[in-house]
């Protein structure tokens, strides 16, 4: 079976990756809010089996992204990608408003990871 490297461009790959470990980590970390009668070792546990699989993608994103991004390249990457995430989960799943100082914030994270970015020679 070739590796997932052969196939795809380590870019593709490695956002891809951690787009969807993303989402899963998102749903470990806040979905139980809307279970909040729920007890919390139930969802203490629950979460932890849903993180699992968080680990299963984001571990061969950084493995495989590394060397085409640094590792601080890879961790922007990641924090871009669990902001862009969670706004949508949060509006989408908890209902929540996306307003004016959540954007202001999320373009002042995207200024940094342009700084992380750029090839200052």
């Amino acid at each position: 079976m070739p590796s997932p490297v052969s196939i795809l461009p380590v870019p593709l790959l490695t956002i891809g990756l951690l787009v969807a470990s993303n989402v899963f980590m998102t749903f470990a970390w806040y979905g139980h809010l809307k279970f909040k009668a729920a007890p919390l070792l139930t969802v203490i546990l629950i979460s932890w089996g849903i993180a699992f699989f968080e680990y299963t993608l984001q571990v061969p994103a950084n493995r495989w992204g590394h060397g085409t991004f640094t590792a601080a390249q890879l961790k922007t990457i990641q924090e871009v990608i669990s902001l862009s995430v969670f706004a949508v989960f949060s509006w989408a799943y908890l209902g929540e408003r996306i307003t004016w100082q959540h954007g202001a914030g999320f373009a002042l994270i995207a200024a940094g990871a342009w700084f992380i970015f750029h090839d200052w020679g």
